[in-house]
């Protein structure tokens, strides 16, 4: 016996119902033998695309409307039930500020004709600024095998809390109760692997198209025992189920870049969470913003894969009559609490008992919603149904003793294996492992596999995007041509020497500030960063040296750029050897100060507040690096800036490079009255003068002779701690340090929970 689900309208004339499109029959999944292996994910998205399509307006024709045959459930008869999702007592509480008034700080007496005070005293545990706000209150429930089990409720009332608690989303020490599969507790890591999660917000990478973000995601969560061409496979039929083959070489696009449509958009983001066929899967609102028709499809999409074998858990807001048909079970929310827990059939039952009947012509979750809604404004509240709803479920529970004692249920580890032979979870499990956490594999590749795909797609998606590295090479270049023309061709003079400190003080500094750039490049995929690895797609470690590995190749040319700029332009000195190490300080500036930004990235949540930070710590880097004070005139209460100063290393080092040359005159004869008040005087007074010094000291001092080199230079500007080559390894160390300072920041501010 089957059932015939027309996703069209239906033109009726004299009473009979004629399909308005011409209907194709699928007879790869309706005359199935009853023995035949449950279809997998891939069958059962077919026709959900075509139809979102053309109801969000999608593409360039209008698909043909399908019929599909549904093979009844009790023609494959009865079989046992390898999941069973079950959660009690779920409670889970923030603290929230208290809104503050006169009455609330100065609460009142309670008056003498016996009216109670205005303000409430703080509850056990509360503050008179805190207070603490319950999300979810004593919820408990199960979820099958084979069933969609759906929370609904207005806004506010608790529907997401409750997935996130089920998807492990929140802290630990934060969610009171327990969660278990088949009687054993969840571990966190088992979780992770069997399960996905679908967001409610669409996070992709712009300039990928539809074709490459699905592939990048099979790279992620398929093993690489899988060939290529079976992972392309994959990816090509997951393209056609979910009705975007004319998509699929389209970029996803932003508000800069046109690209495919908000439903589309929506496919994609659903499928690359479902790629790897999950045991577990959550939903946060699949059906927002989507119209009657294609809502209905996306569900009896996730109803036929909870038939193959996983256990659908979704929030809802408010389905209409024929998605309450698909579902299996319902949990409604009023404020954290349970109003009601089972089948959509006892609707009516339960209400009509609790007093409230349901009217034949009502839609049965609008009357419960808007009955609960009520209950909320009035002065009793909901605790009347919830009570009510306890007392049911009680009773309920009662009837159906006998038979949860008949059911036969699978331990974790044989449901698990069942579901390997199934072909589920092929992201590498094995069913040889007696325990189950070790069954799957934490993670499907390993760390130089996650590495290469995850530096391929930066590198693929900056490419798309040339005018972001083309605007970071013309600051840099403007900017060295600005200082080229400026300091050209700077003699030997002590004024020379003077513009060269200027010149190397602006340069280094330069270098730091234009690596500012790199500061929205972790805030824009901090929230895919999160979605991908709350459920293992790759490691932390991967993402953190691959954001290395693509950020290097950009800095060498910049380094390159700027050195062979400003280099033979200002006339520095060391020829092509002074050239290569000018290069190499400048690259490891680049470098340190990238690694820098990226690290305030991963800690600061904002731009602005972190361009606003980045300005004002690599000023202080500038003012303690040696060139406004030098180090011996720096109070010792600030020293310890100075050698925290990232400018202070590729600063001393330029220097060093430039004026190492002991044998190197800088200051000749009458050149030493230049920069003071005897530089104006006339030559031959300067020449009287040098004589009368000459005299002083007991020395011949002539015009030629040299009376400062470069190795006093150094000295009077305080840069005789390091060599320039340890310069460029601290420099080059500074840059490691802020990478694992970024590292720790993944770890700790990236785990997606609440807490």
């Amino acid at each position: 016996m089957s059932s015939r689900i027309v996703a069209d309208n239906s033109l009726s004339i004299n009473n009979v119902t004629t399909p308005y499109f011409d209907l194709m029959e699928m007879d790869d999944l309706t005359r199935r033998p009853a023995s035949a292996e449950m279809p997998t994910l891939g069958q059962l998205l077919k026709h959900v695309g075509d139809a979102r399509k053309e109801a969000a307006g999608d593409g360039s024709e209008t698909p043909v409307h399908h019929a599909l045959d549904i093979v009844d459930a009790a023609g494959v008869g009865p079989r046992s039930l390898p999941f069973v999702l079950s959660f009690s007592n779920l409670t889970y509480s923030v603290k929230a500020r208290r809104k503050m008034s006169l009455s609330s700080v100065f609460p009142r007496r309670r008056s003498r004709l016996g009216g109670s005070a205005v303000a409430e005293a703080p509850a056990v545990g509360e503050s008179m600024f805190r207070r603490t706000k319950t999300l979810l209150n004593d919820i408990s429930g199960e979820a099958r095998d084979g069933e969609i089990m759906a929370v609904l409720g207005a806004s506010g009332s608790g529907k997401s809390t409750l997935i996130d608690a089920l998807a492990n989303r929140i802290a630990k020490g934060s969610l009171k109760g327990t969660v278990a599969l088949n009687g054993e507790t969840l571990e966190s890591r088992l979780l992770k692997v069997i399960s996905a999660y679908v967001m409610q917000d669409d996070l992709l990478f712009p300039m990928l198209t539809v074709e490459e973000t699905l592939m990048f995601a099979a790279e992620f969560r398929l093993p690489r025992t899988l060939s290529k061409s079976k992972k392309n496979a994959r990816v090509q039929a997951l393209i056609e189920q979910l009705g975007l083959r004319n998509a699929a070489k389209t970029v996803i696009g932003d508000e800069g870049h046109r690209g495919v449509s908000g439903g589309e958009r929506r496919r994609v983001s659903i499928g690359i969470d479902i790629i790897h066929d999950p045991i577990l899967l959550f939903l946060d609102e699949p059906t927002s913003g989507l119209d009657s028709t294609s809502a209905f499809l996306v569900v009896k999409v996730l109803q036929r894969i909870a038939q193959s074998g996983s256990i659908v858990i979704m929030s809802i807001h408010q389905p209409s009559y024929r998605i309450l048909g698909l579902l299996d079970r319902m949990i409604f929310l009023s404020r954290g609490q349970t109003v009601y827990s089972g089948s959509p059939s006892q609707l009516p039952v339960f209400f009509s008992e609790f007093g409230h009947p349901i009217p034949e012509t009502d839609n049965r979750t609008e009357f419960a919603l808007d009955l609960i809604r009520e209950l909320e404004g009035s002065p009793g509240g909901t605790k009347s149904l919830v009570e009510f709803n306890k007392s049911w479920q009680s009773m309920t529970k009662h009837h159906q003793t006998t038979t949860e004692a008949e059911r036969n249920g699978l331990s974790l580890k044989e449901a698990i294996s069942a579901s390997i032979s199934r072909g589920k979870l092929v992201s590498g499990a094995t069913n040889t492992n007696p325990n189950p956490s070790s069954m799957v594999p934490t993670f499907a590749n390993p760390f130089w596999i996650e590495m290469a795909t995850l530096s391929k797609r930066s590198f693929l998606n900056s490419r798309r995007m040339p005018e972001l590295f083309g605007i970071r090479l013309g600051a840099v270049m403007v900017t060295g041509f600005i200082l080229a023309t400026m300091f050209w061709q700077l003699d030997n003079s002590p004024k020379g020497v003077q513009e060269r400190l200027g010149f190397f003080a602006f340069a280094m500094s330069t270098t730091f500030y234009t690596t500012a750039d790199a500061l929205p490049v972790f805030l824009q995929e901090r929230y895919i960063f999160m979605r991908e690895t709350a459920y293992n797609a790759y490691r932390r470690i991967s993402y953190l040296v691959s954001h290395a590995v693509v950020a290097l190749p950009a800095l060498a040319f910049l380094s390159l750029a700027f050195a062979a700029t400003t280099f033979w332009a200002v006339g520095l000195d060391g020829g092509v050897s002074g050239f290569l190490f000018y290069f190499l300080i400048i690259f490891a500036s680049f470098w340190a100060g990238n690694s820098f930004v990226t690290f305030l990235s991963g800690v600061v949540p904002h731009v602005m507040l972190g361009y606003t930070i980045v300005v004002a710590i690599l000023a202080y880097f500038l003012l303690f690096s040696g060139f406004f004070i030098n180090r011996d005139r720096i109070p010792s209460y600030w020293i310890w800036f100075h050698y925290l100063s990232l400018v202070k290393y590729p600063y001393e080092a330029v220097l060093q490079n430039e004026f190492d040359d002991p044998v190197k005159c800088f200051v000749r004869g009458v050149q030493i009255f230049d920069n003071t008040p005897l530089g104006s005087v006339p030559q031959a007074l300067k020449l009287k003068l040098l004589d009368a010094m000459s005299n002083t000291l007991g020395m011949n001092i002539t015009t030629s002779t040299c009376l400062t080199t470069g190795s006093d230079i150094l000295r009077q500007n305080g840069v005789t701690d390091l060599t320039k080559w340890n310069c460029l390894w601290v420099t080059v160390a500074w840059g490691f340090f802020f990478r694992f300072l970024f590292y720790f920041s993944l770890l700790l501010g990236s785990k997606n929970k609440r807490s």
